[in-house]
């Protein structure tokens, strides 16, 4: 698999992760078998969050992972805090921050985090706290690079202010069907579509010019946890050419849509949030694929979208 060094950031990293939210239906034994699947297929990217499963998906992370005989040295670990569905809200507190982390430690039964991102804006997120949490967790050696997700630009530049280190991740949600991170600079001024209204305050282009990597979750899903697009009879025309580039590619339809993220110039990474082997297996051959310029219009323009 093609690896990427981010800025600042992991470097050898796989360009597909495999999402652990789902990871708690598992078995510790077939926990221990995805992760050593992921391996096989050369995908060295783990992503997980303290709020899936209740910090339960990293508890089984942690538990399988010794069962593997794989090396901690060579995965990239990554988590995320800030959402705590326990009490409804988002918490960017510091004492928040150093508590989420210690206990993401002990469920993962690591050391140390080779990323940690901040998981969705607190509304009253102060930079100066955040500024706080990072400095103790570096020195401590608790986390190595940080990053966020679902962050504006200004959002960004606020804790780029006061937090000095390396803000160089941000987890967005991208898919065909849910390009509106793509699609603002398309419709730019036309008042026939609501695709012209800006979404994000120009995220994508911002992750560019800082050199910001995005990592896309839900690259299969329409709408926002509504459900996967492939195969589903609400969108024929987007299935009949997945279907036609899958038969072309000698792939899956999910492969296919996976390679159309792949494929555009920022250079993104995409999580897998399966926790199938089969279907692991079919989401990593997107990576060896390189659809052409005409191939990635045809894909985007069959979901709907229109060229002004």
């Amino acid at each position: 698999m093609q690896k990427v060094n981010i800025e600042q950031g992991p470097k050898n990293a796989s360009r597909i992760i495999l999402g652990c939210m789902r990871m708690p239906a598992l078995s510790v034994e077939d926990a221990a078998k995805m992760i050593e699947k992921a391996v096989e297929l050369d995908i060295n990217f783990f992503d997980h969050a303290t709020c899936y499963g209740d910090g339960e998906a990293e508890t089984r992370f942690g538990d399988a992972l010794g069962l593997t005989g794989l090396k901690r040295e060579d995965l990239i670990i990554q988590s995320k805090c800030g959402l705590r569905f326990d009490n409804q809200t988002f918490d960017w507190t510091k004492q928040n921050i150093i508590e989420s982390v210690d206990a993401s430690l002990k469920r993962l039964k690591t050391d140390y985090l080779d990323v940690l991102l901040l998981h969705r804006p607190d509304l009253l997120f102060d930079p100066e706290q955040v500024a706080e949490a990072f400095d103790e967790l570096e020195a401590t050696g608790k986390v190595r690079h940080f990053g966020v997700s679902n962050t504006l630009p200004m959002q960004m530049e606020l804790l780029k202010k006061f937090v000095k280190q390396p803000l160089k991740i941000n987890q967005l949600q991208l898919s065909i069907e849910q390009s509106q991170l793509i699609d603002q600079g398309l419709y730019m001024n036309n008042k026939t579509t609501d695709m012209s209204v800006m979404r994000d305050d120009g995220a994508l282009d911002y992750c560019r010019l800082h050199d910001i990597t995005i990592q896309a979750w839900s690259p299969l899903q329409h709408g926002m946890f509504k459900g996967m697009f492939i195969d589903n009879p609400d969108f024929p025309e987007l299935n009949e050419v997945l279907g036609d580039l899958a038969k072309q590619y000698g792939v899956t339809k999910s492969a296919i849509a996976i390679a159309w993220i792949l494929r555009h110039p920022a250079k993104m990474q995409v999580i897998a949030g399966t926790m199938n082997p089969t279907h692991l297996e079919e989401m990593a051959q997107a990576d060896g694929i390189s659809l052409t310029h005409e191939e990635w219009y045809r894909l985007y323009l069959s979901s709907g979208k229109f060229l002004p």
